[in-house]
């Protein structure tokens, strides 16, 4: 019995400390050394004071710092299929791949048009961006960055601390002499070895995030986006004018939908009104 409760106590004991350097990994300070709740950098990865993201690659300093860029491209080309082709060799190349891919070739009610999901390489963007831009017009192109050193810090320190938990857990159990014990630190070890393969995926899945950015690329064809507004006064006339036909052919339109809908409806129209009046009459005979 003695025994037993010693082997408790050092199984309590463990568990204790492996709480302990989990609560100590967890506190970090930023850059004017005030506690954040993070991980504590090592004095080369602290981000330098006024250091921002401003959604641009070229513009962020990533040295030493963990950052998710997103983006999104549009181009106008003249064969939007053809262009897919080209934009998955273009990534391929670079050492991306493609996570998704549709394409829609023309047909006499819309046209061609292919939408692409790209993974590219970080170190690798600009130049890929440089490449797929000229595949077309470029229409937009958009990137944000994000810095997600504290929390791929974070995930490390507490995945290190249950490592050391499992490791001190497995060592106890080499030593148990009873099945209580046993049965004890099997469901210990169970529960943070679950829990430190649920923090190794997010970590995998967030340096996945960090090393490949994704970017969606739109392909259109030629005068699916409109052009730019009018700048003289004359295209200003043609423009007016365009608008006004789209707007008369719109209501057309809407009037020729409408049309027998009111049809129907002024022929049910006269036929209450015919049997409101021949009630009306006979109320005044009688």
């Amino acid at each position: 019995m003695r025994r037993t409760w010693g082997v408790t106590a050092v199984l309590l004991t463990a568990v204790l400390l492996a709480g302990c350097t989990g609560s100590s990994n967890s506190v970090s300070t930023d850059s004017s050394g005030s506690s954040s709740g993070g991980v504590v950098p090592a004095e080369g990865d602290r981000v330098a004071e006024g250091s921002r993201v401003t959604g641009t690659t070229s513009d962020v300093n990533t040295a030493n710092r963990d950052v998710v860029t997103t983006g999104s491209l549009s181009i106008t080309a003249t064969d939007p299929v053809a262009a897919s082709e080209s934009a998955v060799t273009i990534t391929e190349q670079a050492g991306g791949r493609v996570d998704s891919r549709s394409e829609n070739p023309a047909t006499g009610i819309q046209p061609a048009s292919a939408n692409l999901s790209l993974r590219i390489p970080s170190d690798e963007l600009d130049r890929t961006l440089a490449e797929l831009k000229t595949l077309g017009r470029l229409n937009f192109v958009t990137l944000t960055a994000q810095d997600v050193t504290q929390q791929s810090q974070d995930l490390d320190a507490r995945i290190t601390a249950l490592t050391t938990s499992v490791d001190r857990l497995l060592a106890l159990m080499a030593s148990a002499t009873s099945t209580t014990d046993l049965i004890s630190i099997e469901s210990a070890l169970s529960s943070r070895q679950g829990e430190r393969e649920s923090l190794q995926s997010q970590r995998d899945l967030l340096a996945d995030q960090i090393d490949y950015s994704t970017v969606q690329l739109e392909l259109v064809a030629e005068g699916t986006v409109a052009p730019g507004g009018p700048d003289n006064f004359w295209s200003g006339i043609v423009t007016g004018w365009t608008a006004l036909v789209t707007a008369l052919g719109g209501l057309l339109v809407a009037l020729g939908v409408a049309l027998p809908w009111l049809v129907v409806l002024a022929i049910l129209g006269a036929i209450v009104s015919l049997i409101v009046r021949v009630f009306a009459r006979r109320r005044k005979a009688a």
